[in-house]
């Protein structure tokens, strides 16, 4: 029941060589759980933002009024990763011993905001459901902790995808779920839902 609203939430996108770096932004209004309604959306060209600093932007929303007020930094990514599993980060003993040194007690309030990180290794997906006329889908896998998100490459044509990938989230709160979300890619459509997992920190 606002026309000026406030959310005050922090988003992290990482961006990676293979990633085209335009920020698209929607704004909806929900009427009741089954009625929502685009308000209006804007665009980013993230390349043309200053580096290590904060941007302050005021963004006017395309064909509708009104306008959104974000602030932006763009910097290099620090503790987030995704590999190969033959290239797997953590395999090294030394580089294990290190980690372990990090995170022991002695040194548990040395940086009270390193509370560690998580690494998910997401080898395969298995009798997925079909989600084409062929008996067949598109699918790829994406992984979100917190606002943080990452997702696989596409495997066409699968039900029964392998992706073999290593990623690593840095953990900002102990407390937060890792959803796994597996999705089937339709082109220019968004994407049709397969499958969730939801794993809490804690249980790790």
């Amino acid at each position: 029941k606002s026309a000026n609203p406030q959310w005050r939430e922090q988003f992290d996108f990482h961006y990676f060589s293979d990633r085209k770096d335009m920020l698209d932004i929607e704004v909806w209004r929900k009427d009741n759980k089954k009625h929502e309604e685009l308000l209006g959306t804007c665009q980013v060209d993230v390349t043309a933002l200053p580096t290590k600093q904060t941007n302050c932007l005021e963004l006017p929303l395309e064909k509708h009024p009104g306008s959104l007020l974000m602030l932006i930094a763009v910097a290099p990514c620090t503790g987030v990763s995704i590999s190969d599993l033959c290239v797997c980060p953590l395999a090294d003993p030394g580089e294990r011993q290190q980690i372990s040194q990090r995170y022991c007690i002695k040194n548990s309030f040395r940086d009270i905001k390193d509370v560690g990180f998580l690494q998910v290794k997401v080898l395969k997906a298995v009798d997925l459901l079909a989600a084409d006329f062929a008996g067949k889908s598109d699918p790829f896998c994406v992984l979100e902790l917190g606002n943080d998100s990452l997702q696989t490459h596409t495997v066409y044509k699968n039900l029964n995808p392998e992706w073999n990938k290593v990623f690593t989230f840095p953990i900002k709160d102990i407390h937060d779920v890792l959803e796994v979300t597996v999705f089937d890619e339709d082109g220019d459509k968004p994407p049709d839902f397969l499958g969730k997992v939801a794993i809490p920190l804690l249980s790790v």
